[in-house]
């Protein structure tokens, strides 16, 4: 993919998702072949209030390039002040627009999804962050905001004309927030659309899915939430089926473990333990979705705090889980 002047080295998304792809999870994902990381999504607002804790979310590995941080807001002005701390803070190679969050915080502000109801303001938030920074612009919205309001080929053609470098399409409405199943059919429409890359999210479970939906759409490219949590192979083994028709099996369960572990303690260092242990209770049972028969060990997970407990559990994982 080529993004404005950035290229892409790959056609595997890690998608933005608040909470968790952190500066730890991220490189991680990007280790096993994600070729385009997204920061979790920042307040311009934040940013131009000078908001201590918001740029963390913002800084980026040393070798986590290309990447792009996402920001949010509904305000032109500060969006476009918003994208230039943002771009100075993370030395970023693109500013995303999240204009698909269905988050009732958010999307009842008039950010994320809202926008998708307004598509002059969200024209002129677009042309604002891109006349404010000298890097490409995305945006990443929805396919509406109801059923009822199904407008993603129109916003997508708005978004072109109004400066976007790319775009990212998920196939669920706002209404739907996560559930039910996103329309493919909807992003193929888009894809048919536009000129510029459109990145296909939605329903990509397994690697099989990464390449269905980059098959099925067109899209230049396929990006991964939920199925990237416990799971940074999937881009790896997805990419291997791209090129050689073939994917390859998950690494044994030793091998993983250790990569929980290891994304726990990049947190660690980053965030401080307490707050990477409160956040490792969710990461570390995703890492072991693939496997039953842990209900004991989940259980001692949600109450991890310290990382000497995370070790002594993993190593006992270790001796309980035989493979096959």
């Amino acid at each position: 993919m080529q993004i404005g002047t950035v290229k892409i080295d790959g056609r595997l998304v890690l998608a933005p998702m608040a909470g968790v792809t952190d500066l730890a999870f991220r490189r991680i994902c990007r280790e096993h072949g994600a070729a385009l990381t997204v920061t979790e999504m920042v307040s311009t607002k934040a940013l131009c209030y000078q908001d201590r804790k918001t740029p963390r979310l913002l800084e980026l590995a040393p070798d986590e390039h290309p990447a792009a941080a996402q920001i949010f807001g509904h305000e032109p002005e500060t969006m476009a002040e918003g994208a230039r701390i943002a771009l100075e803070k993370s030395g970023c190679d693109i500013i995303d627009i999240n204009m698909g969050c269905p988050a009732p915080k958010i999307a009842g502000n008039g950010d994320g999804s809202a926008l998708m109801r307004d598509l002059p303001l969200a024209s002129r938030v677009i042309e604002a962050v891109v006349k404010a920074v000298n890097v490409p612009v995305t945006v990443k919205f929805r396919k509406g905001w109801d059923e009822k309001s199904v407008n993603c080929v129109e916003f997508a053609r708005m978004a072109e004309q109004s400066g976007a470098a790319a775009i990212a399409v998920h196939g669920r409405t706002r209404a739907q927030q996560y559930s039910g199943c996103a329309d493919w059919d909807a992003i193929r429409a888009v894809r048919q659309a536009v000129s510029i890359p459109v990145i296909a999210n939605g329903d990509v479970a397994v690697p099989e899915d990464a390449v269905r939906i980059l098959e099925y759409t067109g899209a230049d490219g396929a990006m991964i939430g939920r199925g990237a949590l416990g799971d940074p192979w999937i881009f790896e083994r997805a990419n291997a089926l791209l090129e050689t028709g073939i994917c390859p099996p998950l690494p044994p369960f030793a091998v993983r473990m250790d990569t929980a572990v290891r994304q726990i303690e990049l947190a660690a260092t980053q965030k401080g333990e307490h707050i990477a242990m409160l956040e490792a209770r969710r990461h570390v049972n995703c890492y072991l979705k693939q496997q039953s028969g842990l209900k004991t060990f989940k259980n001692r997970i949600c109450t991890l705090e310290r990382l000497e407990q995370l070790y002594e559990i993993v190593e006992e994982l270790k001796q309980t889980v035989s493979e096959e």
